[in-house]
């Protein structure tokens, strides 16, 4: 690798490349290569995340730039099992942007930031000259409370079940279809949304929640496949359980997609206690009815994960690679 290409950053194979050779290897240390959604500090009492959000087009169905950077953020940390509660937010802004669709973009971050209880307590605003930057980029830090410690990617085992909480790819094809001018029958939006409100209730009900992670970048294929390296498991799922609306399904016949290589911003995957599985599922279906049951986890295949078909049939779900949706959050 002598350069950087757009592949390396989709949230594949290509990204977990650039991330291992060039900033783990410098700034190695235990923390950071636990390689989750958020850091567990402070002894295990705080939970810090940062993203950035450079999507293209900034305003789309089922919400913008700034929904999907306090959504996006305010999710990792959930997704350890933490409260938000303060974020700082970076602007970078192009000269002669609009001023009203700036103010549209902070709404939208502050209704956001209602719905999870945090704050913003700090930030920096740059405006550069004119096409050095496309339009606005946003950086976010949240710290939040934990509330549940122990959950982790790294602590998957044979025999918990895998769920997700609603139909998947709906951002990725939303973010498609507007920015290439399809229009397609049906209600397709984003899938955009803050996700502690779930986690919350699960928690409070006792759930033994083993993992978390959202479906961002690299879909529900990349989580599975990390999860299944990170803790040396299979994971083997029955793709008929995998919930993909049929203007998605649509999308990634005529394109030639997978549903599960495509990004999500509300859609999260979830290992679980088997002893808990009707009580998660419950919960999760009181928010959303596609959430499903899609798998479990087993030791046929140490760091595989395996999809298997209608027909009885199984192949091996390999993690995303090559140029997929660039700027797709």
């Amino acid at each position: 690798m002598k350069q950087i290409k757009l592949a390396h950053g989709n949230g594949g194979q290509e990204n977990s490349e650039l991330i291992n050779e060039v900033f783990f290897k410098a700034f190695k240390n235990e923390i950071l290569l636990k390689n989750e959604d958020s850091a567990i500090i402070e002894n295990g009492k705080l939970a810090i995340t940062t993203d950035s959000f450079t999507v293209t087009p900034l305003f789309f169905a089922g919400g913008d730039i700034g929904k999907l950077a306090i959504c996006g953020t305010c999710n990792d940390l959930a997704m350890r099992g933490a409260k938000p509660k303060y974020l700082t937010v970076s602007v970078i802004i192009e000269e002669g942007f609009s001023l009203k669709k700036l103010k549209k973009i902070v709404k939208s971050m502050k209704k956001e930031l209602k719905i999870n209880g945090a704050i913003v307590v700090g930030g920096d605003t740059k405006v550069v000259p004119k096409g050095s930057v496309d339009k606005i980029f946003i950086n976010t830090t949240g710290i939040g409370e934990v509330l549940k410690s122990g959950i982790s990617s790294n602590n998957i085992a044979e025999n918990d079940v895998i769920m997700i909480n609603r139909d998947i790819g709906c951002h990725g094809a939303t973010i498609f279809a507007t920015r290439e001018g399809i229009e397609f029958s049906g209600n397709l939006k984003s899938d955009c949304n803050s996700l502690f409100p779930i986690v919350k209730n699960l928690i409070y009900e006792g759930v033994k929640i083993r993992a978390l992670r959202d479906a961002t970048r690299g879909g529900v294929s990349a989580v599975l496949n990390e999860w299944a390296k990170q803790s040396n498991i299979c994971i083997e799922v029955d793709e008929d359980e995998i919930p993909v609306s049929d203007e998605v399904r649509g999308m990634c016949e005529l394109l030639g997609f997978e549903a599960t290589a495509l990004a999500n911003e509300g859609a999260f995957v979830l290992a679980i206690d088997k002893n808990d599985e009707q009580k998660a599922i419950k919960i999760l279906k009181n928010f959303n009815p596609n959430a499903s049951i899609i798998g479990k986890v087993t030791s046929s295949y140490p760091q595989k994960v395996v999809i298997k078909s209608s027909w009885g049939t199984g192949r091996f779900l390999e993690i995303p690679t090559g140029e997929l949706l660039p700027r797709i959050c």
